[in-house]
């Protein structure tokens, strides 16, 4: 389905941010990981699909072409003006990433060595209201207004989303819960890598998801 090639590549930038593969890191680290581990993975998934259906059943509202001959020019504008406003945030990103390498981390995972699971699932229902993760559930949206030819079409291209998306956070917890003392020595080297380069990585993937996204709009025309 179209619906779901537009939003692969979205959903890999939701799954690759730092922020949320920093925290898990951090709690699958701390002494309440079995505690807060899976409340956190419920909180980002859970938090992923409320947000993306939102915006899905808003983009309802956006008028797109009764043919294929014709261009789906308010979805088209739309997601240009989405794609320029993350590559506009990308470019502060890096260059706020050149000063504080390290990902900022919301205030409550500072104390996420005595995270409980409500604090856990709470703070990653929170985590996709941040601006980015906002504006790619935005973009999500439109394409699957633009691109699903049916409500199932929609629901697909909804839980292919929010599964991609997730899949950062999943892997670890899941495996870090049944070998513990196997992961352990490889959440701390990716913790160590992403104090040092994820700042980097999330500003260089957000601008390739911008540049893809204003693609998508300018090819609606």
């Amino acid at each position: 389905m179209e619906a779901i090639g537009h939003i692969i590549p979205i959903a890999v930038a939701v799954a690759i941010s730092s922020v949320p593969i920093m925290a898990t890191i951090l709690i699958l680290l701390s002494p309440n990981r079995a505690r807060a581990g899976l409340p956190f993975l419920i909180g980002w998934a859970a938090g992923m699909l409320i947000v993306v259906s939102m915006f899905t059943l808003a983009a309802q509202a956006v008028p797109t072409a009764r043919t294929h001959r014709q261009p789906d020019v308010a979805i088209a504008v739309l997601e240009t003006i989405v794609g320029v406003v993350i590559v506009v945030l990308s470019v502060f990103a890096f260059r706020r990433s050149r000063h504080h390498p390290e990902p900022a981390m919301p205030d409550p995972l500072k104390a996420h060595r005595s995270l409980g699971p409500w604090e856990a699932l709470g703070l990653a229902f929170v985590l996709n209201l941040r601006p980015k993760g906002l504006l790619l559930a935005i973009a999500a949206g439109l394409s699957i207004r633009a691109d699903a030819t049916s409500a199932t079409d929609a629901i697909v291209a909804i839980a292919v989303y929010t599964v991609i998306g997730a899949s950062s956070v999943a892997v670890p917890i899941i495996a870090t819960l049944v070998a513990p003392k196997r992961m352990e020595p490889k959440l701390i080297d990716a913790r160590e890598w992403l104090t040092r380069n994820g700042g980097t990585l999330t500003s260089l993937i957000l601008f390739f998801i911008g540049v893809v996204i204003i693609g998508m709009g300018v090819a609606r025309l």
